[in-house]
């Protein structure tokens, strides 16, 4: 079954060209901007996927699209879900208006906001990532929604190679809140895209991607 579809799974192959294409011709709904949404659990790829999608979208555009990953606007392992009053106000708002904007970047080794700007510019799309990302406050602002899935046991594998075995018990904290969210907000099932995060399909995974429906 297919998370939060309660359908069959069907597992396709396609182009992160086709999907950049896809988002090009989509409507702009923040301000000028396209916003394109990448969520889905810790570990599941988010990060991977985002990355591909702005370097597919970095030839239509001629530049890479700028990408903004939630994990840096967190206050710490307790703002899981509550940063995005953070995100709107820096980065979502002045967009909305046309303007540029900016945000600073947490450090999680030093557990405070970095003093130095990252400013997000006036582009023709911009890539938000992360969990949560694509929440409901935000549907009707988003060009695409992407949901990325992949096993649990995996992503805490993944999770802990990343980051060592010493934040397992704020990473079992983490995946509950997470469970909690997406089935709350029923981020699956209202996500243009579903992607599997640990495909068996054989295919080139710096130009294809595996969708799940």
């Amino acid at each position: 079954m297919s998370p939060g579809t309660g359908g069959s799974t069907v597992a396709v192959v396609e182009a992160y060209a086709e999907l950049a294409r896809r988002v090009l011709a989509g409507p702009t709904r923040l301000g000028r901007t396209r916003l394109v949404a990448v969520d889905g659990p810790s570990g599941a790829g988010k990060s991977r996927f985002a990355a591909r999608l702005a370097d597919a979208l970095a030839g239509p555009l001629g530049g890479r699209p700028p990408v903004v990953h939630t994990d840096d606007l967190l206050d710490g392992w307790d703002d899981q879900l509550t940063f995005w009053p953070r995100l709107n106000e820096w980065v979502l708002a002045p967009l909305r208006n046309g303007e540029p904007g900016a945000y600073l970047r947490y450090s999680w080794v030093r557990q405070c906001f970095l003093p130095r700007p990252v400013p997000v510019p006036v582009a023709p799309v911009l890539v938000v990532e992360g969990v949560s990302a694509a929440r409901a406050v935000v549907r009707p602002e988003l060009t695409l929604a992407v949901f990325v899935t992949a096993p649990a046991s995996l992503r805490l594998a993944r999770a802990v190679a990343r980051d060592g075995p010493e934040i397992l018990p704020e990473l079992r904290r983490w995946h509950e809140g997470e469970r909690a969210h997406f089935a709350v907000d029923e981020t699956a099932t209202h996500a243009d895209l579903l992607v599997d995060g640990a495909p068996t399909l054989p295919h080139d995974a710096d130009r294809y991607y595996v969708r799940l429906r």
